[in-house]
């Protein structure tokens, strides 16, 4: 897969799997995840590290994984395992894009190691302080947050940062100022579908592209929240057909369903039309 196709994959949904849980592995080929996230990080035991690099060395060549993006959480860097994962996905040619946890400013030194476009992920205070350097790092492709390890970091509870308004702002407005795209944090409520929704929609509002979800059950909810509805394709495809003719006619700004229309609702509206053209709605 090219450059220019890697950095375009739609993200609706990331699937985080256990590196050293094949059946897992295996199932999530199965599913409808617009990338798989195998992890060699937190998922993984201090003494099943060696095992699940084995295994995803054998799976991620021979698992067809159709337009997946195929991902890899390594360990943080300047832990002892992060040697031995860079080294790993550096020869897995089925590997799209690999996820930095824990990410403090520049993660280019990543990139260039490992040969992969990057996914830092926001998880401490400095790394958030940081942020203009994480998104300035070469081969970035995207950038997401984690509550959890963000919590831990700070002395603070995890319910106050999942969702954090001021937390996500800031990473779009990161991530957009350097044309990457931002994707939410997981939802660790596993029974708590409509809880996911809110969430999701919360995060699609703010202007994220996906969300990473940690169980089959979320995959359907998340790659519905963040594709253009019929409806939303209709208004904008009437914005763009009835600014087009105006333009022709000169005039600037125009009234549809009743509603003010100017330049800045075509531009949204080109850019439903766009996610809708990607995403197959």
């Amino acid at each position: 897969m090219d450059l220019a196709r890697r950095r375009n994959l739609r993200r609706r949904s990331q699937l985080y799997v256990p590196g050293n849980e094949e059946k897992m592995i295996l199932k999530a080929a199965t599913l409808e995840e617009d990338s798989v996230i195998l992890d060699l990080e937190d998922a993984v035991p201090a003494g099943e590290k060696e095992v699940a690099r084995a295994i995803i060395k054998r799976l991620s060549n021979e698992i067809d994984w159709g337009g997946r993006e195929l991902c890899v959480r390594v360990n943080p860097v300047g832990s002892p395992e992060h040697v031995r994962d860079i080294s790993l996905v550096n020869r897995l040619g089925a590997v799209h894009t690999v996820l930095v946890p824990k990410a403090e400013g520049d993660c280019s030194s990543v990139n260039k190691k490992s040969g992969k476009l990057i996914m830092p992920i926001v998880e401490t205070a400095k790394g958030l302080m940081m942020l203009d350097a994480a998104v300035e790092s070469s081969g970035i492709t995207a950038i997401t947050f984690g509550a959890a390890d963000y919590a831990n970091s700070v002395g603070g509870s995890i319910d106050s940062y999942i969702g954090n308004q001021t937390i996500r702002t800031l990473l779009v407005a990161a991530a957009r100022s350097f044309g990457i795209e931002a994707i939410d944090d997981v939802f660790f409520d596993l029974q708590d579908l409509e809880g996911f929704r809110r969430q999701a929609s919360e995060a699609r509002s703010l202007g994220f592209s996906g969300k990473q979800v940690i169980h089959p059950s979320q995959i359907q909810m998340a790659n519905l929240v963040f594709s253009p509805s019929n409806k939303e394709v209709r208004w904008a495809e009437k914005v763009v057909r009835e600014f087009r003719r105006a333009s022709k006619e000169k005039r600037g700004a125009i009234r549809v369903n009743g509603k003010l229309v100017d330049a800045v609702h075509y531009r949204l509206a080109t850019g439903i039309i766009n996610r809708s053209t990607r995403d197959g709605s």
